[in-house]
């Protein structure tokens, strides 16, 4: 990747670099240094919120290999994470199933879920195929719903918090620091596929599957392939947000969270995995900034009571206006800041422009 400062790769081995420049350097230790110390000094409801972030980057980071990069869209989002927390309710309820036990069975059922419903994309696409995607959601919430009917669990299934390495995560500045070196481990997991063979495989699948097809890809394979992929990380989510709330509702897991995870990658920016790590953040504490307002605004009591009205109000008012004015997300944005500030005092030009 060149960047606006005139930095080019010159060889194979600079390609693979994660940490190319000095500068970035710098900016990784200033971050791994920011986010150690920041459950330290925040308050705990800072440190929720966080938690809640690095969740939904797993979600977001795996619906981005899946729309953003391979182009294939799903709707099956809820139903995905859905079926990785009621695999945990269900073995930890019925078997009293421990953590290391849990969370590899619901990535095995997300990944046949995956394999299953990924199974219309190698005829489908577009509209259709997000359809068939959808269907996911409704059958999962039917099974689990049925499950928690006929066992008594109608207000959900409550689960007791795991044990790693001997040591129970009740605390939020413990689970902090676990779900940061998840999210961390599922970002690099997804840089490098995409640094592969596969990963340039699904790109070109996404910008053209015909031609794609015509200089040898297996698209049908590749396809298929990034469904599971795709379907394993959400339902690993699904099983560390069921441990992190210490239970387990399909209520909880209705169309609007479908909603949330495909705003996280059209915000975010479509492409780019930076855009997963932003669309998510920005999500997540959009909610608490709307509240924060309603509380400091002069706004009547009965508006403010309309809590969840206002917040997919505007929700929806951001969304339309990223849509029309920023439809690279907020990527964009950062990039544009980055040569900014990379360009200075020069002003940036569009190469072979006119000068001004």
């Amino acid at each position: 990747m060149a960047y606006a400062s005139g930095y080019f790769k010159t060889d194979y081995a600079m390609e693979l670099r994660l940490i190319e420049t000095r500068w970035q350097k710098v900016s990784a230790a200033v971050l791994v240094l920011a986010l150690g110390v920041f459950p330290l000094i925040s308050p705990q409801v800072a440190i929720g919120i966080a938690n809640q972030v690095f969740i939904a980057i797993v979600g977001a980071a795996a619906l981005m290999l899946l729309t953003g990069y391979a182009g294939q869209i799903s709707l099956g989002h809820a139903g995905l994470l859905a079926a990785g927390a009621l695999t945990t309710g269900v073995l930890f309820k019925e078997l009293g199933a421990t953590f290391w036990v849990t969370l590899p069975a619901s990535a095995v059922v997300g990944g046949l879920l995956g394999l299953v419903f990924g199974l219309p994309s190698l005829r489908l696409k577009g509209l259709y195929l997000a359809i068939t995607t959808l269907a996911l959601h409704f059958v999962v919430a039917f099974v689990g719903g049925e499950y928690e009917t006929r066992r008594g669990f109608s207000t959900g299934i409550l689960i007791s918090p795991p044990a790693i390495g001997g040591f129970a995560l009740q605390e939020q500045q413990h689970w902090y620091y676990v779900l940061l070196a998840i999210a961390v481990a599922a970002m690099l997991f997804c840089i490098n596929l995409l640094r592969t063979r596969t990963g340039r495989a699904l790109m070109a699948i996404r910008d053209h599957d015909i031609v794609a097809e015509s200089l040898g890809i297996p698209v049908r394979r590749y396809k298929l392939l990034i469904f599971v992929v795709s379907s394993t990380m959400t339902s690993v989510a699904g099983c560390l947000l069921a441990y992190y709330r210490g239970f387990v509702s399909i209520e909880a897991f209705s169309l609007y969270l479908t909603i949330d995870y495909v705003a996280m990658v059209i915000i975010g920016g479509l492409g780019s995995m930076l855009g997963a790590v932003l669309g998510a953040l920005f999500v997540i504490t959009f909610p608490y900034v709307i509240e924060g307002l309603l509380r400091v605004l002069p706004i009547p009591a009965g508006i403010a009571n309309e809590m969840f009205a206002i917040n997919y109000a505007a929700f929806g008012l951001v969304m339309i206006l990223f849509l029309v004015f920023e439809p690279l997300g907020l990527v964009g944005i950062w990039r544009r800041v980055r040569n900014y500030f990379l360009l200075w005092p020069y002003r940036q030009t569009a190469v072979g422009g006119g000068g001004g």
